[in-house]
């Protein structure tokens, strides 16, 4: 893994003026908690308006993407895009994706990563965070509330590096979308070749040349909080978690898992007809996640 550098934090590369929050585009490096560099993309979004079309101030969306995904792909920014218009977005590329350094780690360190990017949202004046995940992102945003919530598991703290930075790195509101509830899953053959091109040395290279995705060789040691796990410790922020009932990687009783273990705070959406992850997230469903962030997320 790759090792904290002298002086970096879990913070940018820059702070911008407050004028810029509201202006074009910012483009930046961030440095997680164990000093790994992530490639960031910051948009303002439109302007929102309440049920009386006064203007208010929206949430900050920040984006998880899936496994082989990266900021600039065009389904990432299809969806940065519809969250655009519920407020501002931030999208950013895993360790190992795209311009992103290091290798990933599948869904482990990625919570860092996770929590550079939201703790830049308030850098950048958001008092109010959500976080989208998608597959692999969706286990990580799930694990992240978890981590940085008001219950944290102490052993999983340490591990991840997450001691002192809680308060800027929480969100407020949470959606996990086509999420697994539980590792190690081969159930499907989408998952199987998944496998294959994490464990392998012959499918690291596949992933590398093929997916553009830099996959570290070790193995998790130890294993981290399961999805599973993780949205058990959620309470009391909001959870939503949407699936579909075609998803050819994780079967159905995953999401279900996931609603039963959160229990009272957590809502499931089982959409018919819906497949995996980014690709298979409509824009219609994209704005009634957009909505239900809005009025969740305080």
């Amino acid at each position: 893994m790759s090792t904290p550098s002298a002086g970096h934090g879990t913070r940018s590369a820059f702070r911008p003026e407050s004028e810029t929050r509201t202006g074009a585009p910012l483009r930046t490096f961030l440095y997680t908690a164990d000093g790994v560099r992530i490639d960031s993309v910051y948009e303002p979004g439109a302007a929102v308006h309440d049920a009386s079309r006064t203007p208010v101030r929206g949430p900050v969306f920040v984006v998880a993407h899936g496994f082989t995904g990266d900021a600039d792909r065009p389904h990432v920014r299809r969806v940065a895009r519809a969250f655009a218009r519920h407020g501002a977005v931030v999208t950013f590329s895993f360790r190992g994706h795209g311009a992103s350094g290091g290798r990933s780690t599948v869904g482990d360190r990625e919570v860092l990563d996770l929590a550079a990017a939201v703790t830049w949202a308030r850098e950048l004046g958001h008092t109010r965070v959500v976080t989208v995940g998608f597959s692999m992102g969706g286990s990580v945003v799930l694990r992240h509330a978890a981590l940085y919530g008001a219950n944290p598991p102490e052993e999983e703290r340490e591990h991840a590096g997450s001691r002192g930075a809680r308060p800027q790195a929480r969100t407020d509101a949470v959606v996990s979308v086509s999420a697994p509830a539980r590792w190690y899953y081969r159930g499907t053959a989408p998952m199987r070749r998944l496998h294959w091109l994490v464990t392998r040395p012959a499918g690291r290279v596949v992933g590398r040349y093929g997916f553009r995705t830099r996959i570290h060789h070790r193995d998790w040691d130890p294993v981290p909080l399961s999805p599973v796990e993780a949205a058990e410790r959620i309470a009391p922020t909001p959870l939503l978690i949407v699936h579909g009932d075609r998803d050819g990687y994780f079967p159905v009783d995953h999401p279900r898992m996931l609603a039963e273990a959160a229990g009272d705070h957590g809502e499931l959406w089982l959409e018919p007809g819906m497949g995996h992850a980014e690709h298979a997230a409509g824009d219609e469903l994209l704005h009634r996640i957009g909505d239900w962030a809005v009025t969740r997320a305080g």
